[in-house]
């Protein structure tokens, strides 16, 4: 029990790293994409949307090709600093990261749209700064479902398999969470602490979709 304890410790430290920088990285970027019109930015929709479509073991391989040590980011910081990322549970969130991004911007996005434009014009009108309408008008408005995207990335970084194994492996009390304990598990004919896990996990998960349709709801609500 004391390795469930392990990667259920290690899947919240991870998911909740991945979600900070993914909260604020993806409600930036959802709201470049709602606001400013520019060139080039239906091609970084696209690729802040890529990893929600290619299955997470590519991305994850591509991201070892840019983090390993002989990698593009990771030869620099190995030059650097003597550190690499992978095999760690730092690059494990850097995978988790990635893999929730787009959830966060399409959330953002679909939150910052809702907003009734007659809101935003009535503050154009009254000559408002950009930042003064977002802090005022978009983020009041918006909040809720900026925050249901949060939590869905939150969920999503917690449950990610494919990317973090390519980046982080599976090493127990280092590197291993929960979705490669199961597997690990499985592997080895432990259905007992498998079960256990899966359960802890799909409650999580569960909680994580209640709490971010509520959030939708009362964001949608006049």
């Amino acid at each position: 029990m004391n390795e469930i304890g392990n990667a259920l410790r290690l899947s919240l430290q991870v998911a909740a790293i991945a979600t900070v920088f993914v909260a604020v990285i993806g409600s930036s970027l959802g709201y470049l994409l709602v606001r400013y019109r520019f060139p080039g930015r239906d091609w970084l929709e696209a690729i802040v949307t890529l990893p929600l479509v290619l299955p997470p073991v590519v991305v994850g391989y591509l991201l070892l090709i840019l983090l390993g040590r002989n990698g593009a980011i990771g030869h620099l910081l190995y030059e650097l600093t003597g550190w690499t990322l992978v095999f760690t549970w730092q690059g494990a969130a850097i995978a988790a990261a990635v893999v929730a991004l787009p959830l966060m911007v399409k959330t953002t996005k679909a939150a910052l749209e809702s907003v009734d434009p007659a809101y935003l014009k009535a503050a154009s009108t009254l000559r408002q700064s950009p930042s003064k309408v977002l802090f005022r008008v978009w983020l009041p408005l918006a909040w809720k479902g900026i925050l249901a995207g949060v939590v869905l990335s939150f969920g999503r970084a917690l449950g990610e398999f494919g990317a973090t194994l390519m980046v982080a492996g599976n090493i127990p009390g280092v590197t291993q969470t929960m979705p490669m304990a199961i597997y690990q598990k499985v592997q080895m004919g432990n259905d007992r602490e498998a079960a256990v896990l899966v359960g802890i996990l799909s409650a999580i998960a569960i909680a994580v979709v209640f709490l971010s349709k509520y959030l939708e709801r009362s964001n949608a609500a006049p």
